[in-house]
């Protein structure tokens, strides 16, 4: 009898959504969700584990802007702010900001994208969300079982020897989150390079595949330098080896090469995907073809490349030598090419465009503005004597969320709002979305941009107590906090409530082009295409402004 009215509810919603069964209503079953090998819905197991880990992190953030509200540390104990601002980084960095837009967005879209009915390896896909949601898992129980204080850099000797905290377990979850992240990036390598729709050539994917696939060899080759590194931390915590205690013959500046090799890289695995968004949604709501394509293309893998070569410049106050720290720094320097091509790019892009302002389209104008302060104060940090005055100050915490908040999850919110009548098949109420968006705008620059001003003067991060002319920008940097948060927690809101009240989407809402919306339903049927798509024309083929 169950099973009837399951299927009964199934149909129904079919003829109410005006077409055949699609990728959500194929089954209802746990099991055919927790067994599927649907990319689709891979996805959205993706976006409900890393949304979770975001309402984590966030969490921790607010708690941590609470204790600086005031000069002196009297809310939390010395070693509880240690664990909460490491808490922090790794659930931010490792469980959300590096799987969010690949696992979520690059799931979803980039089967529908190329023309294909699924990725390469659907069973892979599946563990690597095993994988990952494990390594969470480990993370949470770390933080349950009483935290961990190295800071989310994990550095030695202090986390190999000293730390009494759950250095392991934190250490694991990174370590598991990492190779789900191996198994992702492999899996998009090979479905791009092998499933292409006919017609499909390199030169007319879209940007947002060009961003994946170079984020996907970051993925492959850098994510096991830190897996090593992980490995021989626990090594040495366990058995006493001696690789980065200088007391038993090792160098703890090795970690830092190690660990920099990659987690710059990482920025890029962040930072690449939502430039790929970006692309998308500036064409779209301008109306216009890019401007430059091959260039913002080989862009994307230029970044990639040069984003190895640069992980020195972390490193100018550990002793290095200061020749290598020229090199490092003049290597700076050139990985900021590529990335002003891609904003000069855009910004040509939109002149003369036929511009409406829905929602993705504010996060992504939101998203070239916030960069921009991001990557020049990257310049600034690159320029060795302006680093070794603000380093390990507020000044770095400030560029990096500029980076981070301002441009990976612009980027990933400009995402959801544009592709989210696609995965649902229901749209969101534009009027909400447009005001969140504005509120976070404001309350992001709120909280970060007093920071460059507190950091150039002095005051070093990680310090829950500090002198007490710096309140007032601690203060702002508060307030901007709890407006920021309401802004992420609007979308929320109205996300959940576009699920049963939304109004139904057409197949493309919003005259866009590209395969997943001219030829894909919203949702999308389980395997895509009724018929494998023929690619005839370029890339955002949009009509030209007349007049």
């Amino acid at each position: 009898m169950s099973t009837a009215v399951f299927k009964h509810r199934a149909d129904q919603q079919a003829e109410d959504n005006g077409h055949t069964k699609n990728y959500l209503n194929a089954g209802f079953s746990a099991k055919s969700w927790l067994l599927t090998v649907d990319h689709k819905r891979i996805a959205i197991l993706y976006l409900i584990s890393i949304t979770t880990m975001f309402l984590l992190g966030g969490i921790f953030a607010l708690v941590i802007r609470l204790e600086l509200l005031t000069p002196a540390g009297d809310m939390l104990q010395s070693e509880t702010y240690n664990k909460m601002f490491t808490m922090h980084g790794v659930v931010m960095v490792f469980f959300f900001l590096i799987p969010a837009t690949p696992a979520v967005f690059g799931n979803f879209l980039l089967p529908l994208m190329i023309g294909a009915k699924d990725l390469a390896f659907p069973r892979l896909n599946l563990l690597s969300w095993y994988v990952f949601t494990f390594g969470a898992l480990l993370g949470v129980t770390a933080i349950v079982f009483g935290g961990v204080d190295t800071g989310w850099t994990f550095y030695t000797p202090y986390s190999s020897t000293y730390a009494n905290s759950n250095v392991i377990l934190a250490a694991l979850g990174a370590f598991f989150a990492g190779f789900a992240s191996i198994l992702t990036g492999l899996n998009f390598i090979v479905t791009i390079h092998k499933m292409r729709a006919p017609g499909l050539t390199w030169f007319r994917m879209p940007l947002f595949v060009w961003a994946h696939y170079a984020t996907s060899i970051i993925q492959v080759l850098g994510t096991p330098v830190v897996a090593i590194t992980i490995i021989l931390v626990a090594l040495e915590r366990l058995f006493k080896i001696g690789i980065f205690d200088p007391a038993l013959g090792g160098d703890p500046i090795l970690f830092q090469h190690l660990f920099w090799f990659y987690s710059h890289p990482a920025v890029y695995i962040m930072i690449l995907p939502a430039m790929g968004v970006i692309s998308e949604v500036i064409c779209c709501f301008a109306r216009k073809k890019i401007f430059g394509y091959n260039f913002i293309a080989f862009s994307s893998l230029a970044i990639a490349m040069f984003g190895f070569l640069v992980w020195g410049h972390h490193m100018y106050t550990s002793g290095q030598s200061v020749y290598a720290s020229l090199v490092f720094s003049v290597l700076t320097f050139l990985v900021a090419i590529p990335s002003a091509i891609k904003t000069f790019n855009w910004t040509a892009t939109l002149y003369k465009g036929s511009i409406s302002y829905d929602a993705p389209m504010i996060y992504a104008i939101g998203f070239l503005g916030l960069f921009t302060i991001g990557g020049l104060t990257g310049v600034f940090l690159a320029t060795l004597a302006v680093d070794v005055h603000v380093h390990d100050t507020y000044f770095v915490v400030a560029h990096f969320h500029y980076i981070m908040v301002g441009g990976a999850i612009m980027g990933y919110m400009a995402a959801m709002h544009f592709w989210w009548p696609k995965i649902t098949g229901r749209l969101y109420p534009e009027g909400w979305a447009r005001f969140s968006a504005l509120v976070i705008f404001i309350g992001f620059n709120l909280t970060f941009f007093p920071q460059f001003i507190v950091g150039y003067l002095g005051m070093p991060r990680r310090y829950h107590a500090y002198p007490e002319e710096f309140q007032i920008w601690n203060v702002l940097s508060t307030a901007g906090a709890t407006i920021l948060g309401v802004g992420y927690a609007i979308p929320v809101v109205y996300f959940i409530w576009s699920l049963r009240y939304g109004a139904k989407a057409s197949a493309n809402p919003w005259k866009a082009k590209g395969l997943e919306w001219e030829k894909a339903d919203s949702p999308p049927i389980a395997h895509n295409f009724e018929e494998t798509p023929v690619v005839t024309e370029e890339a955002y083929a949009y009509e030209p402004k007349r007049g």
